[in-house]
């Protein structure tokens, strides 16, 4: 029996209320807060935000799923035949307090057009605020487990898409430690069947909570001051410049008429840009730029 759109928003539904739980349990503190919305043209989502908690500062988990007719700016920038189109997903953003605790993002999506077409999106990727080899090698390891299920290639493949995406060619290094991503996966690009490809998506899902979960453990009661807050904040700065500049979500979401709020979760509450901050040589901070290059091994 083929797969219906309706199960897979229904089970994106559930990824995102698996996510929320375990996050809270991660946190300890807060909880999350629901705005739901609707979008005028069709659909519409539900926003969660977690806030001020004991390890998150600030976090989002969005579902969206929404429908309508294809504008002649889609169109144009997605190259699509049809009429009509249904978009859903989950996306994540997390900031934490600690410096030491690493930002991390997550994104799951399925596109449908009324000619049948399809495909589909996300990838997780990681960004510390300071580089810790083991623990990046440990993240890309457990990415790498959960493609193998799937096809061998697709870790080598998606990595890669991961490096040249989360990429800031304007300082000329990268967001943080990478992952994997990918877009467009249909069965004819990748002879795995239309459940398969879910089901990888699904699989990711019920992986992030388990993947931030450890990150955060392994830290999460390191000291810290306010040398390593400055740190934050400029990496923080890094975040939202590739976010408002590059990321084609962000620029889609923002001139196709989006939802601003839902659109603008992924940005920090603090964030700073300090004129010509260059690291002091053999420091922390500059051995984390250091690792800050595309087409790094970490496995």
């Amino acid at each position: 029996m083929e797969l219906t759109k309706t199960e897979i928003i229904e089970a994106f539904k559930d990824t995102q209320d698996h996510i929320c739980k375990s996050l809270e349990e991660l946190d300890g503190k807060s909880k999350f807060k629901e705005d739901l919305w609707e979008r005028s043209e069709g659909g519409g989502g539900r926003t969660r935000v977690i806030s001020d908690g004991d390890v998150l500062e600030k976090g989002g988990v969005n579902f969206s799923a929404v429908h309508g007719p294809v504008s002649d700016l889609m169109k144009k920038q997605l190259k699509l035949e049809g009429e009509s189109f249904l978009a859903t997903g989950v996306s994540i953003v997390l900031h934490p307090h600690n410096p030491f605790l690493p930002i991390m993002h997550m994104n799951i999506r399925y596109f449908e057009m009324d000619n049948g077409a399809y495909w589909f999106g996300g990838g997780i990727d990681m960004t510390p605020h300071y580089v810790e080899e083991n623990l990046a090698k440990s993240f890309h390891g457990d990415l790498k487990k959960v493609c193998d299920e799937y096809k061998n290639d697709f870790y080598s493949k998606f990595k890669k898409w991961a490096d040249d995406y989360f990429f800031i060619p304007h300082r000329n290094e990268t967001r943080g430690v990478g992952g994997i991503f990918y877009d467009h996966l249909t069965a004819e690009n990748t002879g795995l069947s239309k459940e398969e490809l879910f089901q990888f998506a699904l699989d990711l899902g019920k992986m992030f909570p388990k993947l931030y979960s450890f990150q955060v453990n392994q830290n999460r009661n390191k000291n810290f001051d306010e040398k390593n807050i400055q740190w934050r904040n400029i990496r923080r700065g890094r975040y939202v410049e590739f976010n408002l500049v590059y990321d084609r979500g962000t620029q889609f979401g923002l001139k196709t008429g989006g939802r601003i709020e839902s659109i603008l979760m992924s940005l920090p509450e603090n964030a700073s840009w300090v004129y010509n901050f260059v690291p002091k040589a053999g420091s922390i901070e500059a051995k984390t730029t250091s690792f800050l290059v595309k087409d790094k091994k970490w496995i």
